[in-house]
């Protein structure tokens, strides 16, 4: 008798253990790649892009709009720092490798915004070079195209990660 219990033992931790890993693989069957892949994307991928974009932004501010001094100062902060850092965000961007249709559809969108906004900075180069100010009102134009394809790639995102039960954290 000792050696039917044994033996049952033995068969029930292979039921135990088969049952386990069919367990397993249903409950990775059950994942949302969306999910993972927005997860992946809002954590890893873009922390660091956020904040060259920002920066390059943040020193056209610096010398546009009430910050603005002169063409010269402008011309030289677009030449020489703003459209160079741009170039640099907009080609990590581009290498972002993204996993589902449905987030790379959204980074898609957000890859043509910053290059429409980075045609605008380099139409106001143009544009100072050949003081027309048509040019620096299509490249106002521009800008505003490539802000609301922006807020639009944010609204996208927002609306993705609740469809996915991914909870965004909001920062200043």
């Amino acid at each position: 008798m000792n050696k039917v219990v044994q033996g049952g033992g033995e068969q029930m931790k292979k039921y135990i253990l088969a049952s386990f890993l069919v367990l397993a693989f249903i409950l990775s069957g059950c994942s949302d790649p969306v999910q993972d892949d927005l997860m992946d994307y809002i954590n890893e991928k873009t922390p660091k892009l956020a904040e060259k974009e920002l920066a390059a932004v943040g020193k056209y501010e610096n010398v546009t709009g009430a910050n603005y001094t002169n063409d010269e100062t402008l011309y030289f902060a677009l030449k020489d720092e703003i459209i160079p850092e741009y170039n640099d965000f907009i080609n990590e961007l581009e290498a972002v490798e993204i996993e589902t249709d449905d987030l790379r559809k959204i980074h898609e969108d957000y890859i043509e915004a910053a290059n429409i906004q980075s045609s605008a900075f380099l139409m106001i180069v143009t544009a100072i070079e050949n003081q027309d100010s048509s040019l620096i009102n299509e490249a106002n134009e521009k800008l505003n195209t490539a802000r609301k394809m922006i807020r639009d790639y944010q609204t996208d995102i927002d609306k993705l990660a609740k469809e996915h039960d991914v909870e965004l954290e909001k920062t200043k």
